[in-house]
């Protein structure tokens, strides 16, 4: 009979081990981390987690008054339990600890607080109105991957995050996302609920608690790892694109730019959206610019006036004034990590010419 040599790695799932080695690389700030099919999968657990329970119909007692969700014109938060919408800083579009405070009830369970467009929330702020309140508080991270609150990566401050690697993000894995948390009892209890509740044992048929598919596959993972190694060059270029939009459009009458950066906030370029003159019609701009070529998107719509919003829980114009305001103004320009200078100035003139 021939001998056989053993062979160096013989495993079942390969899927665990670039899952893994991909978690380990964004680990390196000493969080704990877990993988999720997508960034709202990963709420979607660090909800389950905070109430208990797999059933939505049962989140929506827990959850009424209690999704703090700052960004109205945030990416929605598929759930199916109703939400409380609160308003946004004019300056940096997220979340107003003071309207949060000011929200909080008996009933709240948790504040979900975004990054949005990849500049950090006022972490600090809303971590002590909760604190005090005893709430939970969710940050999501998922435009924010790389940015940077008080000199220290977002994700890595205490709250439960979740980032997002979907293919317009600053890396991506076609589909998927992570959830960054201190707690090693969390990791578990997450790592158990994205894969059909799985026992820590990782018998693949033991199961200890009702719980999701969720899983990021290998594939995904392996083109995560690709993505990572270049982290900081995508960062960059994408900051230096950043930089360049700043520089063309800083002239142009009436136009807000995103606010900069300061001592506590280092922003990861995620999107790049100005607000346009008041008063300006924004479908007229729209349509010069497509004219010239050049593509366009009403970046963000509120959340709370969208139709299925308006239908399932009645809500209306006038509930966020702030940011629906600022929301009929608002316009992302062409934007990723490779944009040509030449294409940047293009775009620049012909948004010039737009609001002439």
């Amino acid at each position: 009979m021939a001998e056989h040599t053993r062979p160096s790695v013989l495993v079942i799932d390969d899927e665990e081990i670039i899952r893994e080695a991909l978690e380990a690389l964004l680990s390196k700030e000493g969080y704990e981390v877990a993988s999720a099919a997508t960034g709202q999968e990963g709420i979607d657990r660090l909800m389950t987690k905070q109430t208990g329970t797999t059933d939505r119909a049962e989140r929506q007692r827990l959850f009424a008054e209690v999704q703090r969700i700052f960004g109205e014109e945030v990416p929605a938060l598929y759930f199916a339990a109703p939400r409380l919408y609160m308003g946004v800083s004019s300056r940096t579009l997220n979340l107003s600890p003071e309207t949060v405070e000011a929200a909080i009830t008996d009933r709240t369970r948790a504040v979900v607080a975004v990054d949005i467009y990849g500049y950090p929330c006022e972490l600090d702020e809303l971590q002590a109105v909760c604190d005090a309140r005893g709430v939970t508080l969710i940050q999501d991270a998922c435009e924010a991957l790389g940015a940077r609150y008080q000199g220290a990566l977002v994700g890595s401050h205490g709250p439960s995050a979740v980032f997002a690697f979907y293919p317009n993000k600053q890396i991506t894995t076609g589909e998927g996302g992570m959830v960054t948390t201190h707690s090693e009892s969390e990791v578990r209890l997450l790592r158990s609920l994205r894969n059909q509740g799985r026992a820590d044992s990782g018998g693949w048929l033991e199961h200890a608690r009702l719980g999701f598919n969720y899983r990021l596959d290998d594939i995904r993972a392996a083109i995560g790892l690709g993505q990572l190694e270049k982290l900081e060059d995508i960062l960059r270029a994408r900051g230096d694109v950043a930089a360049r939009y700043a520089e063309l459009l800083a002239e142009i009458p009436g136009l807000e730019l995103p606010c900069p950066d300061d001592p506590e906030h280092e922003r990861s370029w995620f999107v790049y959206v100005v607000t346009l003159p008041a008063g300006v019609d924004r479908e007229g701009v729209i349509s010069s610019l497509a004219d010239d070529g050049i593509q366009t998107a009403r970046y963000l719509p509120c959340i709370h006036l969208q139709a299925y919003m308006q239908e399932r829980f009645g809500y209306r114009v006038g509930l966020c004034p702030v940011a629906e305001e600022i929301a009929s103004r608002t316009l992302a320009l062409p934007f990723h990590a490779r944009l040509a200078e030449d294409d940047q100035a293009y775009v620049a003139d012909a948004l010039r010419r737009a609001l002439a």
